[in-house]
């Protein structure tokens, strides 16, 4: 026995533009039929929260499934799956397409390498998928935009709910954020935790998303930013405190990535942002705070 529900839409090539479109979206339950061996052109997240069964990718490889769990199906590569005959699940999932697919694949979001993904709780994820069902109601006029910005939510939602890949729990990014402002390479960062650099970008992207360059390099400029805000430190110093001994590469680097040189960000933030600058380099931990509605005689004063 088992209990169904399910909503196909078809959108217009314009919200295709949207980046992600949501397809199609169904709840089901209990001793659900074998699903395949069959591929699809799109991609559909299954949420399993209660329950347990199996699958096999095109590896041919049989997977136990135990709830929570996801299910990840990509196109053009062969699925089979079930839940257990006696105690069945309860799945949720939302077929989706589009170019931001790809995106959010390159981020380790969509992982096709992982069709089986253990999760932490499923309750964020259900949300989501929540959202797509209200707006599956008859007559909606904003159906399409509605379910495509949720899909979005689904896979962010999807990732911080991955089992063992959150960053306060990854020991992996937890040293390589503990050692980002020492001048290492990815080569050398890899050794110290006995790793070829390859078993090291396959950790770092699947825990944050990005290869290790990018972790570190998102971390560097983010404390950047702070000490350019938060201090009178010149550039020079900033880029020694954050990893770079030649000033002006990191000015080069900074202008690349953050689209304006670091003295340029300083003024366009100083202007913007009351209370001035300290001498004191401020702890990431503990912030600087600035008093709501400061005189303007005192804008230049605290800070930090």
């Amino acid at each position: 026995m088992y209990h169904t529900w399910m909503r196909y839409f078809t959108p217009s090539p314009a919200h295709h533009r949207l980046g992600l479109v949501c397809l199609g979206v169904g709840l089901q339950h209990g001793a659900l039929p074998v699903v395949g061996p069959r591929v699809l052109d799109h991609h559909v997240a299954v949420v399993i929260s209660a329950g347990r069964g199996w699958f096999r990718g095109a590896d041919g490889r049989r997977r136990t499934v135990t709830a929570p769990a996801l299910l990840w199906l990509t196109p053009g590569v062969t699925h089979h799956y079930a839940p257990d005959p006696d105690t069945g699940w309860d799945e949720a999932f939302v077929d989706f397409t589009g170019p931001a697919t790809a995106a959010y694949a390159d981020l380790g979001y969509i992982d096709p390498d992982r069709p089986v993904v253990a999760l932490t709780d499923t309750a964020t994820a259900r949300t989501a998928i929540g959202r797509i069902v209200r707006a599956a109601r008859q007559g909606n006029p904003f159906l399409e935009v509605e379910t495509a910005a949720a899909v979005h939510e689904l896979l962010v939602a999807l990732r911080r709910v991955r089992a063992g890949t959150g960053s306060g729990g990854h020991p992996v990014l937890q040293a390589l954020a503990r050692d980002a402002f020492q001048p290492l390479s990815v080569a050398e960062h890899a050794a110290r935790h006995g790793m070829t650099p390859a078993e090291l970008r396959t950790a770092v992207r699947r825990g944050a998303g990005c290869s290790p360059k990018d972790y570190l390099l998102g971390i560097r400029l983010g404390r950047a930013k702070e000490l350019l805000v938060g201090t009178e430190l010149p550039v020079a110093a900033i880029a020694r405190r954050v990893g770079y001994d030649d000033p002006a590469y990191f000015s080069r680097l900074f202008a690349r990535r953050v689209g304006t040189a670091p003295v340029r960000f300083r003024e366009q933030q100083c202007r913007s942002v009351p209370g001035g600058f300290t001498n004191r380099v401020p702890d990431p931990a503990r912030p600087p705070t600035i008093p709501p509605c400061a005189p303007a005689d005192d804008a230049r004063l605290g800070g930090g």
